[in-house]
């Protein structure tokens, strides 16, 4: 399981320098991804199988369908980490995230959000935003 943040910054290569707490976790090869909210996914294999299986169980006659797929298998990289612990980030993708140099890493569970730091600090959610959401989740019949 991934947790916790981090604040990074990409080398002049658009290189990350995985921390060592999410590094053990993740392997020699990464999958990354276009995600929601202008940021990036980090998978490692297992997790990336698993996420492409639930989105294949989607009816494939959607239009909704056919975008996710598109959007995250087609947005989809296989990156590998060298041995100095770096892992280089798509050009194509760090435009997509507005990815410069500062960086947050945000562990989620099952995999980890990358982020530039400007996007994030933009978005970031109030305590007051958390009630709110929490409590529409809860109506919805969701527990924590």
């Amino acid at each position: 399981m991934y947790m916790g943040e981090s604040d990074h910054s990409l080398d002049s290569k658009g290189r990350l320098i995985i921390p060592s707490r999410f590094k053990d976790g993740l392997g020699d090869k990464i999958i990354i991804t276009k995600a929601f909210d202008r940021c990036l996914y980090i998978y490692d294999l297992a997790a990336w199988e698993d996420f492409v299986s639930r989105l294949n169980k989607l009816p494939a006659n959607t239009d909704q369908t056919r975008k996710l797929r598109r959007h995250f298998i087609g947005g989809a990289a296989e990156v590998e980490i060298d041995k100095q612990g770096r892992a280089l980030i798509p050009a194509k993708l760090r435009e997509f995230a507005r990815i410069t140099k500062d960086i947050v890493l945000t562990g989620t569970g099952s995999n980890i959000e990358l982020w530039s730091k400007e996007v994030r600090d933009a978005s970031e959610a109030e305590p007051e935003d958390i009630n709110a959401i929490a409590e529409d989740l809860f109506k919805g019949g969701y527990e924590i």
